[in-house]
C-alpha cells in the first residue's frame, strides 16, 4: 500500500491527466495538492510511484502519466463516485418519460441515454426473466410464399420473423400448425419449452411433406424469443476515442464493433471478484479485455435487478483516461432508474 501522500499525488496525476490528456509534472501536482509539499518532495514521491509501476514517463515530456497498474490502484482504493449536476438527472428522467410498449424499448432507451450523455459506447442486456410465458402464436401471410411468424409472450413482448415457405404449402397446413402450437405451448414458460416438444409437434404434422420446415420455423422463432436481447448505441464513438493512427488497427476495430458477439462477450466476462467491489459498478481495464484492439479502453458494467422478473446488465465502453468518478456515478444512477422503469412497466400486467 502507498502512503497517504503518495496516494494523493497519484490521485492528482490521474485527475489532471483525465482533464488535459497531457503528461503531468511535479509543479502541476504541487499546485493542485490539498497539502503543502515542496516540488522536490513531490519529485521524490513520483520517482517511487514510477518505480512501483503506477506512473510512467512519456518520450515527449518530463511529466508522468498513469500506467494500467496506476489506474487499477486508483479504482480499487481511491476512487469515490460523485454526484452529477441536477440537470443531468432531470434530463435522464425526461428521456425516460414517455410510454413504452415493450420491455426491449426501455432497455434500448437506457443504452441510448448513456451513450448520448457520455459520447462513449453503451450497451445493455434485458432481464433474464424465468416467468415469461407464451400467450399466443400467429402466422401472417405476406406474399405468395412469405409469411411472418409472430410470437407473443407475457409482459407484452412480441417476437416476429419473416420466413419463405416451400412451394405448395396450403392454407390448411398453416392453420393446422398455428392451432397445434397454440394448443401445445400457450401458457408454458419459455424455459419449459424444449426441442423434444418441437419434435413431438411435428409428428402431428407427419402427413405433411413439410414437417421438417415447420420444425425449423418453430425452433427459430422460439429460440429468438428466449435469447438474451442486446442493445448497443454509439459504436462509432469507439473510433472517436481511438488514439492509434494505424489504418489497419482502425479498420479492425471498426469490424470488431460491428459485431454483436463482441458485446455479448464483454458482458459475459468472469464476475468472480464482484463481491469484493465497493461499488455496484465494475471496471475492467483494457489489458483484461478479451481483444488486444481494446487495450486503450475500459469497460464499466453494472447489474440491475427487477425483482422476480430477473436481472440484466448495462455497460459503458470508453477510453482508459475517462473521468471514472463521474462515469461510475452516472452508471450507478442509471441502473437504478432502469430497474425502476422496468418495475413500473411490469406492474401494468399485475
Amino acid at each position: 500500500m502507498l502512503s497517504e501522500r503518495q496516494e494523493l499525488i497519484l490521485k492528482t496525476i490521474i485527475k489532471d491527466f483525465t482533464k488535459t490528456h497531457e503528461p503531468v509534472g511535479s509543479k502541476t501536482v504541487m499546485q493542485q495538492l490539498p497539502i503543502k509539499v515542496s516540488s522536490a518532495t513531490i519529485r521524490n514521491e513520483m520517482a517511487i510511484l514510477e518505480d512501483q509501476g503506477l506512473i510512467e514517463k512519456t518520450h515527449s515530456s518530463s511529466g508522468r502519466i498513469p500506467s494500467t497498474d496506476g489506474y487499477r490502484y486508483y479504482l480499487d482504493h481511491l476512487i469515490e463516485p460523485i454526484e452529477l449536476p441536477r440537470q443531468v438527472y432531470e434530463q435522464i428522467g425526461l428521456q425516460f418519460d414517455h410510454p413504452f410498449h415493450q420491455v426491449n424499448d426501455i432497455i434500448d432507451q437506457a443504452s441510448k441515454i448513456l451513450s448520448n450523455l457520455t459520447n462513449y459506447t453503451a450497451f445493455a442486456a434485458g432481464p433474464e426473466s424465468e416467468d415469461i410465458r407464451v400467450t399466443g402464436f400467429r402466422i401472417v401471410p405476406i406474399s405468395e410464399r412469405q409469411v411472418m411468424a409472430i410470437l407473443v409472450t407475457s409482459y407484452g413482448k412480441v417476437t416476429n420473423q419473416v420466413y419463405t415457405l416451400p412451394r405448395h404449402v396450403s392454407a390448411e397446413e398453416i392453420e393446422k400448425a398455428v392451432r397445434l402450437i397454440n394448443d401445445q405451448l400457450v401458457g408454458k414458460s419459455l424455459n419449459e419449452i424444449h426441442f423434444d416438444q418441437f419434435s413431438e409437434m411435428t409428428r402431428h404434422l407427419a402427413r405433411s411433406d413439410h414437417a421438417t420446415d415447420w420444425l425449423d420455423l418453430i425452433e427459430d422463432v422460439f429460440k429468438d424469443a428466449a435469447s438474451e436481447q442486446m442493445y448497443v448505441n454509439g459504436q462509432i464513438n469507439l473510433l472517436n476515442n481511438q488514439a492509434e493512427t494505424d489504418v489497419s488497427d482502425i479498420k479492425s476495430l471498426y469490424e470488431l464493433i460491428d459485431s454483436d458477439s463482441m458485446f455479448n462477450q464483454l458482458l459475459n466476462l468472469d464476475d468472480e471478484d464482484d463481491d469484493e467491489n465497493r461499488y455496484p459498478v465494475k471496471v475492467t481495464l483494457g489489458t483484461d479485455l478479451p481483444n488486444e484492439l481494446l487495450r486503450n479502453y475500459s469497460l464499466l458494467t453494472a447489474e440491475y435487478k427487477v425483482g422476480q422478473h430477473g436481472h440484466g446488465t448495462i455497460a459503458l465502453l470508453g477510453p482508459t483516461n475517462m473521468p471514472y468518478s463521474q462515469m461510475i456515478g452516472l452508471l450507478g444512477f442509471l441502473r437504478e432508474e432502469l430497474a425502476k422503469r422496468l418495475l413500473d412497466y411490469y406492474g401494468r400486467f399485475q
